[in-house]
């Protein structure tokens, strides 16, 4: 076992249980938890990209964030989403009349909607809570595995431009084993099981690796090999959240799109895998 596994093995076992907790509380803890994770995000994307170099911007960049996250954390998820809208809008503006980079919206989108994803798709209920598992345990699975899947039988590379690690058996072998850690989930919580869930896993592990994909052509495009050294043996928070994230942004707009079409709203995007 090399040493950096062995690093990479004690973090998660340091990490595992306090993501674990927190998603089990719910609450306060596990907004402050997503709003935490979208500053950290904020402050390693605007450190890769340089973003510090337009000062207008990164002060813009970092209020908005620490706004949206204290929005997230304390007040209204729904509030948040409106802050992150319109700061994203603005940032969009900033760049193009060229007071700060393209990176700047890019930053406050990606920060900014991982908190906020994050803690409406857990909100305080059980429904929350079963989707939160449900959403770790792919991602989680697909990670793993298409790691050791992929070490071990090799071939063609999933996107050698982009990461040169990465290959097509891992990227297969990761969301098949996704499939059975996301049944395993709603077997353990005695929800119905449906065969509809089978696409919906496998486009949020798709998702995930997508995610993972595209944090590695940014760290590329910066010429940087991890987003930050937050996490011995992991790298940064975006290193290990990137698949998660990612995961996120797409059950959340799921969850969105099934509320509103019953009548509900960001409170009721939870429910993705429960139902209304």
């Amino acid at each position: 076992m090399t040493r950096e596994l062995r690093l990479r093995i004690l973090s998660a076992i340091v990490l595992a249980p306090i993501v674990l907790v927190a998603t089990w509380q719910g609450g306060l803890p596990f907004r402050l938890l997503s709003a935490l994770t979208g500053v950290l995000i904020f402050y390693e994307w605007s450190t890769m990209t340089g973003l510090a170099k337009s000062r207008f911007g990164y002060v813009f960049g970092w209020a908005a964030t620490v706004l949206i996250a204290f929005e997230t954390a304390f007040r209204s998820i729904e509030t948040a989403l409106v802050l992150l809208l319109g700061f994203s809008l603005t940032a969009l503006a900033l760049a193009a009349l060229r007071r700060s980079s393209w990176w700047l919206p890019g930053g406050v989108l990606y920060a900014g909607l991982s908190a906020v994803s994050l803690a409406a798709l857990r909100g305080a209920d059980r429904d929350g809570l079963i989707t939160m598992l449900f959403l770790i345990a792919i991602v989680w699975a697909t990670d793993i595995f298409a790691y050791f899947i992929g070490r071990a039988i090799g071939g063609p590379k999933l996107a050698p431009a982009i990461s040169p690690g990465k290959t097509w058996s891992g990227a297969i072998g990761g969301a098949v084993c996704a499939v059975i850690a996301g049944y395993g989930v709603i077997l353990g919580v005695g929800e119905a099981v449906s065969f509809w869930l089978i696409p919906v896993i496998l486009l949020l592990s798709a998702a995930s690796q997508s995610g993972d994909l595209f944090e590695s052509w940014v760290k590329r495009r910066s010429g940087v090999k991890d987003s930050s050294r937050l996490i011995p043996g992991h790298g940064g928070v975006m290193d290990r959240a990137d698949g998660l994230v990612a995961a996120c942004f797409l059950a959340f707009v799921g969850g969105l799109a099934l509320s509103a079409a019953n009548g509900g709203w960001i409170a009721d995007a939870g429910k993705l895998v429960t139902g209304p």
